[in-house]
Protein backbone atom coordinates (compact mmCIF):
# COMPACT_ATOMS: atom_id res chain seq x y z
CA UNK A 1 0.00 0.00 0.00
CA UNK A 2 1.30 3.55 -0.89
CA UNK A 3 0.72 6.65 1.03
CA UNK A 4 -1.70 8.74 0.56
CA UNK A 5 -1.40 11.84 -1.14
CA UNK A 6 -2.48 15.21 1.02
CA UNK A 7 -4.86 16.56 -1.25
CA UNK A 8 -4.14 20.44 0.54
CA UNK A 9 -0.96 21.56 2.22
CA UNK A 10 -1.58 23.08 5.40
CA UNK A 11 -1.87 26.87 4.46
CA UNK A 12 -3.43 27.52 0.90
CA UNK A 13 -1.08 30.13 -1.28
CA UNK A 14 -2.19 33.38 -1.01
CA UNK A 15 -3.23 33.21 -5.06
CA UNK A 16 -5.89 31.22 -4.28
CA UNK A 17 -8.43 34.41 -4.77
CA UNK A 18 -11.02 32.83 -2.16
CA UNK A 19 -13.55 35.20 -2.09
CA UNK A 20 -13.40 34.94 -5.73
CA UNK A 21 -13.93 31.43 -5.88
CA UNK A 22 -16.83 31.43 -3.33
CA UNK A 23 -18.33 34.43 -5.32
CA UNK A 24 -18.21 32.35 -8.52
CA UNK A 25 -19.77 28.87 -6.43
CA UNK A 26 -22.52 31.44 -5.41
CA UNK A 27 -23.99 32.44 -8.58
CA UNK A 28 -23.02 29.34 -10.69
CA UNK A 29 -25.94 28.51 -12.86
CA UNK A 30 -27.01 25.48 -15.44
CA UNK A 31 -26.79 26.23 -18.86
CA UNK A 32 -28.57 24.71 -21.78
CA UNK A 33 -26.82 22.73 -24.14
CA UNK A 34 -28.93 21.47 -27.35
CA UNK A 35 -27.23 20.13 -30.90
CA UNK A 36 -27.55 21.34 -34.33
CA UNK A 37 -27.78 19.94 -37.66
CA UNK A 38 -24.23 18.11 -38.97
CA UNK A 39 -22.95 20.71 -41.28
CA UNK A 40 -20.44 20.43 -44.08
CA UNK A 41 -17.76 23.30 -44.22
CA UNK A 42 -15.01 24.06 -46.00
CA UNK A 43 -14.52 20.35 -46.50
CA UNK A 44 -15.15 19.38 -43.03
CA UNK A 45 -17.75 17.66 -40.90
CA UNK A 46 -19.12 19.72 -38.68
CA UNK A 47 -20.57 19.08 -35.35
CA UNK A 48 -22.66 22.14 -33.67
CA UNK A 49 -24.21 22.97 -30.72
CA UNK A 50 -25.75 25.73 -28.77
CA UNK A 51 -25.00 26.22 -25.67
CA UNK A 52 -27.42 29.08 -23.70
CA UNK A 53 -27.33 31.39 -20.51
CA UNK A 54 -30.91 31.68 -18.85
CA UNK A 55 -32.25 34.33 -20.10
CA UNK A 56 -30.28 33.94 -23.76
CA UNK A 57 -30.82 31.95 -27.22
CA UNK A 58 -28.64 31.23 -30.31
CA UNK A 59 -30.69 32.72 -33.08
CA UNK A 60 -30.68 31.55 -36.69
CA UNK A 61 -29.08 34.69 -37.40
CA UNK A 62 -26.01 33.69 -35.10
CA UNK A 63 -26.29 29.87 -35.83
CA UNK A 64 -25.56 31.34 -39.03
CA UNK A 65 -22.45 33.43 -38.64
CA UNK A 66 -20.89 30.91 -36.48
CA UNK A 67 -20.93 28.20 -39.77
CA UNK A 68 -19.26 31.41 -41.84
CA UNK A 69 -16.70 32.26 -39.30
CA UNK A 70 -15.96 28.69 -38.69
CA UNK A 71 -15.65 27.97 -42.16
CA UNK A 72 -13.30 30.88 -42.08
CA UNK A 73 -11.46 28.98 -40.10
CA UNK A 74 -11.65 25.30 -41.42
CA UNK A 75 -10.54 26.69 -44.90
CA UNK A 76 -6.71 26.19 -43.75
CA UNK A 77 -7.29 23.29 -41.74
CA UNK A 78 -5.43 20.94 -44.17
CA UNK A 79 -2.52 23.24 -43.25
CA UNK A 80 -2.91 22.36 -39.86
CA UNK A 81 -2.77 18.66 -40.19
CA UNK A 82 -7.07 18.83 -39.97
CA UNK A 83 -8.85 15.35 -40.28
CA UNK A 84 -11.62 16.77 -40.96
CA UNK A 85 -13.97 17.02 -38.11
CA UNK A 86 -14.86 19.76 -36.42
CA UNK A 87 -16.73 20.59 -33.32
CA UNK A 88 -18.70 23.94 -33.37
CA UNK A 89 -19.84 25.78 -30.45
CA UNK A 90 -22.33 28.95 -30.39
CA UNK A 91 -22.59 30.31 -26.92
CA UNK A 92 -25.20 32.72 -26.03
CA UNK A 93 -23.22 33.82 -22.70
CA UNK A 94 -24.04 35.79 -19.78
CA UNK A 95 -21.50 38.16 -20.74
CA UNK A 96 -21.46 38.16 -24.18
CA UNK A 97 -20.90 35.61 -26.85
CA UNK A 98 -18.28 33.44 -28.26
CA UNK A 99 -17.79 30.97 -30.99
CA UNK A 100 -15.79 27.47 -30.39
CA UNK A 101 -14.30 25.67 -33.33
CA UNK A 102 -12.48 22.43 -32.18
CA UNK A 103 -10.79 20.48 -35.32
CA UNK A 104 -9.60 16.95 -34.70
CA UNK A 105 -5.66 17.30 -36.30
CA UNK A 106 -2.94 14.22 -36.59
CA UNK A 107 -1.74 12.62 -33.65
CA UNK A 108 -4.67 12.60 -31.85
CA UNK A 109 -4.54 16.12 -31.08
CA UNK A 110 -6.63 18.77 -31.81
CA UNK A 111 -7.08 22.58 -32.54
CA UNK A 112 -9.22 25.19 -31.05
CA UNK A 113 -10.05 28.81 -32.17
CA UNK A 114 -12.00 31.35 -30.18
CA UNK A 115 -14.28 34.46 -31.26
CA UNK A 116 -15.68 36.35 -29.06
CA UNK A 117 -17.93 39.12 -28.87
CA UNK A 118 -20.98 40.96 -27.28
CA UNK A 119 -24.26 39.45 -27.01
CA UNK A 120 -26.55 39.70 -29.86
CA UNK A 121 -24.04 40.84 -32.36
CA UNK A 122 -22.52 38.22 -34.04
CA UNK A 123 -21.07 41.06 -36.91
CA UNK A 124 -18.82 41.58 -33.69
CA UNK A 125 -17.26 38.25 -33.10
CA UNK A 126 -13.45 39.01 -33.33
CA UNK A 127 -10.68 36.11 -32.42
CA UNK A 128 -10.41 36.16 -29.11
CA UNK A 129 -7.36 37.10 -27.21
CA UNK A 130 -4.44 34.94 -27.05
CA UNK A 131 -4.82 32.46 -23.97
CA UNK A 132 -8.66 32.37 -23.90
CA UNK A 133 -9.35 28.77 -23.67
CA UNK A 134 -13.32 27.65 -23.34
CA UNK A 135 -15.58 28.10 -19.89
CA UNK A 136 -16.64 25.20 -17.88
CA UNK A 137 -19.87 25.00 -19.96
CA UNK A 138 -18.39 25.34 -23.18
CA UNK A 139 -15.83 22.09 -21.35
CA UNK A 140 -18.98 20.47 -20.57
CA UNK A 141 -19.51 19.78 -24.62
CA UNK A 142 -15.67 19.48 -25.69
CA UNK A 143 -15.68 16.71 -22.59
CA UNK A 144 -18.59 14.99 -24.33
CA UNK A 145 -17.34 14.86 -28.00
CA UNK A 146 -13.74 13.54 -26.49
CA UNK A 147 -15.37 11.03 -25.62
CA UNK A 148 -18.04 10.28 -28.48
CA UNK A 149 -14.90 11.20 -30.65
CA UNK A 150 -12.72 8.78 -28.72
CA UNK A 151 -15.26 5.96 -28.56
CA UNK A 152 -16.90 5.93 -32.02
CA UNK A 153 -14.29 7.08 -34.70
CA UNK A 154 -11.03 5.79 -32.80
CA UNK A 155 -12.92 2.94 -31.06
CA UNK A 156 -14.98 1.49 -34.20
CA UNK A 157 -14.20 -2.15 -34.66
CA UNK A 158 -11.37 -2.25 -32.18
CA UNK A 159 -9.08 -3.12 -35.23
CA UNK A 160 -8.46 0.74 -37.26
CA UNK A 161 -10.13 -1.22 -40.12
CA UNK A 162 -13.90 -0.56 -39.69
CA UNK A 163 -15.98 1.01 -41.64
CA UNK A 164 -15.44 4.77 -41.40
CA UNK A 165 -18.55 5.98 -42.58
CA UNK A 166 -20.45 3.87 -40.07
CA UNK A 167 -17.97 5.05 -37.40
CA UNK A 168 -19.16 9.01 -38.83
CA UNK A 169 -22.68 8.58 -38.36
CA UNK A 170 -22.62 6.86 -35.07
CA UNK A 171 -20.20 10.53 -34.13
CA UNK A 172 -22.32 12.37 -35.29
CA UNK A 173 -25.66 10.81 -33.75
CA UNK A 174 -23.80 10.75 -29.76
CA UNK A 175 -24.67 14.08 -28.88
CA UNK A 176 -25.36 16.05 -25.92
CA UNK A 177 -28.42 17.70 -24.51
CA UNK A 178 -29.85 19.04 -21.47
CA UNK A 179 -28.36 21.05 -18.80
CA UNK A 180 -24.79 21.45 -17.80
CA UNK A 181 -23.10 22.30 -15.10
Amino acid sequence: MTDPVRALPERLPESVASNELRALAAEHRARFVRPLDMREASGHLVKAYAIEAPGRAVSEREERAALELAAGHLASGRARGSLGLAVLLVHAGGDGDYVLVHTWIEGYMSDLAVFAGPPGAPDGLRPGRQGLAPCVWEQAVLAHERDAFSTHVLGGDGDGDGDVERRLAAWGGDVLRGAVR
